[in-house]
């Protein structure tokens, strides 16, 4: 997948590929000289592109099929994952995995959203939209976190819950409401990334934590642009002009104060280079646990209400 604002990048990596050919081939020739030039008009324009991406781009970028989901990121971070099945109701919801886990010489739960590379793997996984018992898995795998002591590791990604009649009939609103109840007075540290798409009450319902972080290239919205472009214009036309609007990247999400941190990415996203991404990722995990390990767990659940119970404005 390339996006098109990817294309001339990519159009300047394929030249020099083709220029390392010819350097290969022809052993009396030296191209080193010419070949680094290169490579940093690569960098460059890499550069270039990535610090002036619109707010739209980066929904996209968020978007896009080559990124890394859930279980990505588990297979690199993680050295070992047991995952754990159903919410012990309904169902087990593909569209939600979580299981235990070890980073570095920590024990964790590792919950998150988790979408298809594949039309097969996208209607299995529902295509990242969990229905009510995805959210009462979720939040059974919390509650047994928080009976053996070990702290949650949350990852968002979901254009947001699954809007069907059969969600609504099961309890959809209400199965998230009592994740951000429980969330909110978890006795262990809860770390939240948001590594793709953050929809609306589908992200939400997995991100109440002492630390929420999103990664550089990513968009955290009560709704997604294309429907808010429909709500207010009639016509999926004017998503960028409604991406502007909403002002929902993670820079906009910090600056609001809505988010603790921006995890930055490999340049040129974190689609380019997985293993670099995921280092960094563990790396900020393992450092925000330690200093929530540091804190009392009734220092830790003030600290989050407060946080939580101070966004926002409002006049009287």
């Amino acid at each position: 997948m390339l996006l098109d604002f990817e294309k001339p990048i990519k159009e300047l990596e394929d030249k020099l590929l083709e220029m390392k050919r010819l350097a290969a081939e022809r052993s009396g020739v030296d191209f080193t000289e010419l070949i680094a030039a290169f490579e940093q008009k690569v960098t460059d324009l890499k550069k270039d592109t990535f610090k002036n991406l619109t707010r739209w781009q980066k929904v996209q970028l968020a978007r896009h099929g080559d990124r890394p989901y859930t279980m990505d990121y588990i297979e690199r971070i993680c050295t070992e994952f047991i995952e754990l099945h159903g919410d012990r109701n309904v169902a087990d919801d593909k569209a939600m995995i979580g299981g235990l886990a070890r980073i570095g010489e920590q024990s964790f739960m590792v919950i998150g959203h988790q979408k298809g590379r594949n039309t097969k793997e996208r209607q299995m996984r529902n295509f990242g939209m969990p229905n009510p018992e995805g959210y009462r898995k979720a939040l059974r795998l919390m509650k047994l976190a928080e009976k053996f002591d070990v702290p949650v590791v949350t990852f968002i990604d979901t254009p947001g819950a699954y809007p069907g009649i059969e969600a609504e009939e099961r309890g959809q609103g209400e199965a998230i409401a009592r994740n951000l109840r429980e969330m909110a007075v978890l006795k262990v540290p809860v770390i939240c990334i948001i590594i793709g798409e953050g929809a609306s009450g589908g992200a939400l319902g997995i991100a109440v934590g002492d630390r929420v972080l999103m990664l550089e290239n990513t968009w955290y919205s009560v709704i997604s642009p294309e429907s808010c472009s429909s709500i207010l214009w009639r016509s999926w036309d004017y998503k960028e002009q409604a991406a502007e609007a909403l002002k929902l990247t993670a820079e906009d999400m910090h600056g609001f104060g809505l988010v603790d941190g921006i995890i930055e990415e490999p340049l040129g996203g974190a689609h380019r280079d997985y293993g670099a991404m995921a280092a960094i990722i563990k790396e900020r995990i393992l450092s925000e646990v330690a200093t929530l390990k540091a804190m009392t767990a009734a220092e830790r659940i003030k600290t989050r209400i407060d946080k939580f119970s101070n966004m926002g404005e409002y006049a009287s």
